[in-house]
């Protein structure tokens, strides 16, 4: 028995099953989630790039890309009109008058106290794209969003009138009866202007429902720009409110995982626990039996050995089992002058002329199922030994 286990295994490659991850192994094992990861990172920055190239500037005025304001600034000095950039609150309050028009860039993004400090002020007012234009002014509040589109103006504000046709729309208003001294509603659609303008207190304040018209993209079609410089140039000096984020108050600034949203833990714990039971699930499975060139001559015994221990501690009967009859097949098939990829039906019936054995028997032996447990798998080495010697007595 020894002899046919010695040859079975000797003939088959040298082979040991690593306990430690080779870098190979480590590189299969986190090759998919690595890419999986650099896609989401390539999806996430081009998302990003496409998506905010379109707004990048949008209603500065010193930027002169399409979403830009630049050409309306330009346009204004050189009719005289001082335009001056103002990017925080307090900036505001040091330098407004009542004599100055303000324009309000992103009116959403202020605090209620900080509103009320543009609307202390006492200048007029060009708030644009306003979701909350009752905290600027009494009587008006945003109804709905309506489409961006080239309107008539339809109303007796002069300003309005001259410029006729404009790229207007964006957020529509509803002016309550009663609201300021004199309200003027103009491009509306459905009975919603979305250009408001009221007289309260002795200035004016205009609400824009699109910055559509004040961009350098659309500024030079239809009406834009009149509307954009009859509303902005009003007054001698226009202080251009761009919120930035040096403008957020001492009490309201938050921390870093203040700013990230619950969302964001919910799915970061989702994401270590599958981390965990990937882990889990490869530590078991460190990846199939690989050639691996000893460092020193192992004597032929002490291979056997070794192989024999990985199969018994994996309880691989079926594995041995298959060994020990493939190895017995390829010495006895040349015996029995049949061709090496004999069939299994010739191969019996050669056996059968030289042992005179039932044929159901050697089919079973060399054939048959695996043994069930290790003294099944000792028989069945015992009867390929035995089996091989009767072949090769003369």
């Amino acid at each position: 028995m020894t002899a046919a286990v010695s040859d079975s295994v000797a003939a088959a490659p040298v082979a040991t099953r690593s306990l430690d991850p080779t870098t190979r192994q480590v590189w299969v094992a986190v090759r998919g989630p690595a890419l999986v990861v650099l896609g989401v990172l390539l999806a996430a920055v081009a998302v990003a790039a496409l998506g905010g190239g379109s707004r990048a500037g949008l209603l500065d005025p010193r930027a002169v890309d399409p979403s830009g304001s630049r050409a309306v600034a330009e346009v204004l000095r050189d009719q005289g009109v001082q335009v001056q950039l103002v990017t925080t609150t307090l900036g505001l309050r040091d330098v407004a008058v009542a004599s100055d028009t303000v324009l309000v860039a992103f009116p959403d993004q202020l605090l209620p106290e900080q509103a009320k400090t543009v609307q202390d002020t006492g200048a007029d007012l060009v708030v644009v794209g306003s979701h909350l234009p009752e905290q600027f002014v009494d009587g008006v509040t945003a109804a709905r969003e309506s489409a961006l589109e080239a309107r008539q103006p339809v109303c007796a504000l002069p300003v309005a009138e001259g410029a006729g046709n404009a790229d207007t729309g964006g957020i529509s208003y509803e002016v309550a009866p009663g609201a300021g001294e004199e309200a003027d509603g103009c491009y509306a659609r459905q009975g919603l202007p979305s250009v408001v303008q009221v007289r309260t207190g002795g200035r004016t304040v205009t609400l824009l429902g699109s910055p559509q018209a004040l961009t350098n993209d659309r500024l030079d079609e239809l009406g834009n720009a009149a509307l954009s410089l009859g509303l902005l140039g009003q007054n001698s000096r226009l202080l251009w409110y761009l919120p930035s984020l040096a403008d957020i108050p001492a009490g309201e600034q938050r921390s870093f995982y203040g700013l990230v949203p619950d969302g964001f833990w919910f799915g970061l714990g989702q994401a270590v626990v599958a981390v965990l039971v990937l882990m889990v699930w490869r530590a078991r499975r460190l990846g199939p039996v690989v050639p691996e060139p000893l460092p020193v001559v192992v004597r032929a015994a002490e291979t056997v050995e070794g192989r024999a221990r990985l199969y018994r501690r994996a309880g691989a009967r079926d594995k041995a089992a298959a060994a020990l009859r493939a190895g017995a097949l390829r010495r006895m098939i040349p015996l029995l002058g049949l061709p090496r990829r004999a069939e299994a039906a010739a191969v019996v019936d050669g056996l059968v002329a030289r042992t005179r054995r039932a044929a159901p028997d050697l089919a079973a032996l060399l054939y048959g199922a695996a043994p069930t447990d290790d003294a099944a798998l000792v028989r069945l080495a015992g009867d390929l030994d035995a089996l091989e010697r009767e072949i090769r007595r003369p």
